[in-house]
């Protein structure tokens, strides 16, 4: 008997642990495929939603918000990439031909055109998540671009022109706010948060195997 299970995925699309949460989820739901189905809904969350509209260069940020080196900052880097191998995602750094992500930046318009992705149906708002997960960590483009944001849209099926016009406007902003206050209010304040049938949460980018035990038990429990 095949069951189903609501998943909120609560992250920010300049997340790089929720990239890997995400992918290692997906492995999980690949696993259990025969038994279970998930109804997968993407949350709002900002890491830093105080950020002005240039960014911050990502080295100075993260020294400065979490008060390590800058040793400590590239030695993070290079796990996290290592980990993004493992579940299949190419993190590009700033100095690799090509470029990559050397600065963070305000991604509330990005959570505004995922909220209305999803009301477009059809797996709109995964497939513009990954897509947008891919531009910052893997092209570094900025996820508070709107060309970017409009042109990432529309390579997902999403209509470019609706996207220019939701973002020149404040639509679904108020929206936004009422989904981040929500889930700050339920204690979340670090991402990826994984909450499943809303009341089981799982935290962090865990491995494919941590999300599969808990899906696999869940579904048992009814």
């Amino acid at each position: 008997m095949m069951t189903s299970l609501k998943i909120d995925f609560v992250s920010d699309v300049s997340c790089p642990w929720c990239v890997i949460g995400l992918k290692s989820l997906d492995q999980a739901l690949e696993r259990v495929g025969g038994d279970i189905t998930a109804e997968l809904h993407f949350q709002p969350f900002e890491l830093n939603p105080g950020m002005g509209p240039q960014g911050q260069e990502i080295t100075e940020h993260i020294t400065e918000k979490y008060g390590i080196t800058a040793a400590q900052a590239q030695a993070n880097r290079e796990n996290i990439r290592a980990r993004g191998a493992q579940v299949g995602f190419k993190f590009s750094m700033a100095d690799e031909p090509g470029g990559g992500r050397s600065r963070i930046y305000n991604t509330f318009d990005a959570h505004r055109l995922l909220h209305w992705a999803e009301l477009e149906g059809a797996g709109k708002q995964k497939a513009l998540k990954e897509a947008l997960f891919k531009a910052y960590f893997t092209d570094g483009q900025s996820p508070a671009s709107h060309e970017v944001l409009a042109r990432v849209a529309g390579e997902v099926g999403l209509d470019a022109a609706r996207a220019r016009e939701i973002l020149a406007s404040d639509a679904y902003a108020v929206e936004v706010r009422e989904r981040e206050q929500f889930y700050q209010s339920q204690g979340i304040h670090s991402v990826p948060a994984v909450i499943i049938n809303d009341r089981h949460l799982i935290s962090g980018g865990q491995p494919a195997e941590v999300f599969e035990q808990a899906l696999r038990q869940i579904a048992a429990a009814g």
